[in-house]
């Protein structure tokens, strides 16, 4: 069974950095792409990025210049790297990956990033 496990949320002011990670367990991390996804409550879930398993990057127009999506197959880990962080990318960011043409169903529980005007 495949596993994600998110950490690296927090409190920081506006202006600040945060950088999140997303281990994951159960599968050849080596050949799935990988995304971070971000949620408030009321709205639906936002794609924040996405890395490809040849470390091709996409971005979400809100995300591009400040987000940077990473991954790390020896640790077999996502990171999303978040500089100038404003009050509304205040969420629940949650990591999900892409194996066989599909993106997962099952998602971690999360993290939570609060940013402080």
């Amino acid at each position: 069974q495949v596993q994600l496990v998110e950490s690296g949320g927090g409190v920081v002011h506006a202006g600040g950095s945060l950088r999140l990670s997303c281990v994951v367990s159960g599968i050849d991390f080596r050949v799935i792409s990988g995304a971070w996804y971000r949620q408030t409550p009321g709205k639906t879930r936002e794609w924040v990025a996405s890395i490809s398993s040849g470390s091709a990057r996409n971005y979400a127009d809100f995300a591009s210049g400040r987000f940077t999506i990473s991954r790390d197959n020896a640790k077999k880990a996502f990171y999303l790297q978040m500089n100038s962080l404003e009050p509304d990318d205040t969420a629940v960011y949650y990591c999900n990956y892409k194996y066989g043409g599909a993106w997962a169903t099952n998602w971690g529980q999360g993290t939570q990033v609060v940013v402080a005007s």
